[in-house]
Parts: C-alpha cells; structure tokens; sequence
C-alpha cells in the first residue's frame, strides 16, 4: 500500500510595486500563524534601505521574515541563489508548523522557485564581452531592446538598467532558444506544497499616485545621501545601484540630472516596472486577484477568507 503524500501549504503574495504587499502580509502572518519569505531582488542587499521599500525593522518585529539584508550590495544574488535560499525557508518554516507566505514583486524569482530553473548553457565570455562593449556604446537600453526582439517575456521580467541579467538572457537566448521557452524544460519544480496565489491589482490611477508619491519621499527621506555612501563605498558600477531610485539618485550625484529631473525619472521608471509586473503575474497559473491595495479592509478580508478555505482540513487546492 503506498502511503499518501502530505503537502504543507503556502501562500504565494504578487503584486506590483507599490501596491501594499508588505501590509497584507503581515496581517495574513498575524492572523495565520505565519512566517514571511521575501520575493524581491533589490532587499536582499544589506545597507540599501531607503530605496529598496523593504519592510521596517518595526514591521520585521511584528512578524519574521527572511530573506531581507542577506548580501552585500556588490554581491550578485540570482535566481538560482534566491530558489536555494528561499526552499530552505520554507522547509524551517513548515518544519516549525507555521505557514509559509512569499511575498514579494520579482517575477524571475517568484518563478525560479516554483517552476524551478532550467539546465542553462555554458557562459561565453567573448559574447558576454562583446554585449558589454555594446552596451558602453549604446547604453543599456539598446540591449534590452536586442532582448525582447530575442525573448519579449524574458525582457518584460528583466530591467533594463540590471545589465548582467540582460546580458545573460542574451547568452542563453542565442545559445540555444528564447530563455523563457527553455525555462520549460527539466526544471527543478518546488514539491511538497499546495500553493494559494494571491495577486494585488489595485486600479492603476490610485497604483500611480502611491507609486509617484513613494518615489518621491525617497528622495525626501534622504536616498541621494544614501547613495553616496553607497558609491563611496562600493563605486558606481555596484549592480545592485542600477535598480530604479539608486541609478536616478546616482545621477544626480554625478551632475547629470537635475533632483526634479531624478524625481520624475524614478517616478517613470516605477510605473513602467509596475506595468511589467502586472503583465508577468497575469500568466501565472490559479491566481486570485484581489482589485484593491493589500491595506484595504475589503480586501485584506477578501484574503482572509481565501486563505481560510485554503487552510481548511480536506480541502484538496
């Protein structure tokens, strides 16, 4: 007789930037008994606070969370690093009868733990040289536009500004076809879970305004002088200072924008961020959309009674 397979359960929380993530999960984790794992690829740096929105040491107080200030800012953390990483997680987790919610906007990395990761090609460092000369040529921008003729849904997960990713998803384009297509074969998928997806999807005119006002108090709250120390510390070629609010900021450092200018260029630059997540999200599979912020009553209730009837004993999904 083959025994039956028990499978913890874990909530999965996506959204766009901006869109209250960080306040529905820790309501669910107080209500449910929970533990949160970070799904974003700019908090996992140490010393980069004030850009990256990551929770408040308040917050972190309230509920545990993991996977928040784990690299240094000149450390690169992949998506292969973070499914490592956050398996582990949720294995403590679970193993602590607690309930595991992910929670984060990292698309890449909210599918390299699920799906698991493909067998990907050997690097080419002569290729990778050559896309890097182009780049000082033409500027980032000029890649990822190379990318998404290549690979439009690697490219819609991918910023422009994160230059070695981009590069990569090149690499692994060329070598053998799109990265996307090939995330589909012999990947390593999570097990051992019944998953509830969860997607934030606020109306975009009120998603806009938090988003440009948030860029905006980044600024306000200090983000140049954050990273200027940053750059004193690291240099201006750190990876983890070309995600969206630290390139603008660096720029101002540098004499080639003006703050206003920075201001609006981050408040752009978040918008459009928002809107590739959003477009990322919508192909996952099961997902329940709550149209509202994640700080909403309505919809943190919403939640609620979803993940209630998730948690329900003989409830099979």
């Amino acid at each position: 007789m083959v025994a039956a397979v028990v499978s913890a359960s874990l909530v999965v929380l996506a959204g766009p930037t901006a869109s209250g993530k960080t306040a529905l999960a820790i309501r669910l984790a107080k209500r449910f008994d929970g533990e949160i794992v970070s799904c974003d690829s700019v908090a996992v740096y140490r010393e980069m606070e004030i850009g990256t929105a990551k929770p408040t040491v308040e917050e972190r107080a309230i509920v545990p969370h993991h996977l928040i200030d784990v690299a240094s800012p000149d450390e690169q953390v992949t998506a292969g690093d973070y499914s490592r990483l956050a398996r582990e997680a949720l294995s403590s987790i679970t193993e602590r009868g607690r309930l595991p919610i992910v929670a984060g906007g990292t698309g890449l990395y909210l599918r390299a733990l699920i799906d698991g990761l493909f067998p990907a090609p050997p690097s080419r460092p002569e290729l990778r040289e050559r896309l890097r000369e182009l780049a000082e040529r033409k500027g980032a921008g000029h890649l990822h536009r190379v990318l998404t003729r290549l690979d439009a849904r690697a490219a819609e997960a991918i910023h422009p500004n994160d230059l070695p990713k981009v590069i990569r998803a090149i690499e692994v384009s060329l070598a053998e076809a799109p990265m996307t297509e090939q995330w589909k074969r012999g990947r390593d998928r999570l097990s051992g879970y019944r998953i509830l997806r969860l997607g934030l999807n606020p109306p975009r005119a009120l998603l806009y305004d938090r988003i440009n006002q948030r860029a905006a108090a980044m600024f306000d709250r200090g983000l140049i002088e954050e990273t200027s120390r940053l750059i004193e510390r690291y240099g201006r070629e750190c990876r983890a200072l070309g995600s969206l609010g630290y390139a603008q900021a660096a720029a101002v450092l540098a004499g080639e924008m003006t703050r206003e200018e920075a201001v609006a260029a981050a408040q752009q630059g978040h918008r459009n961020y928002a809107k590739r997540q959003l477009t990322w999200f919508r192909r996952e599979p099961e997902m329940h959309w709550l149209a509202g912020l994640g700080g909403d009553d309505a919809v943190a209730t919403e939640a609620e009674s979803l993940v209630a009837e998730h948690l329900r004993p003989g409830n099979p999904g």
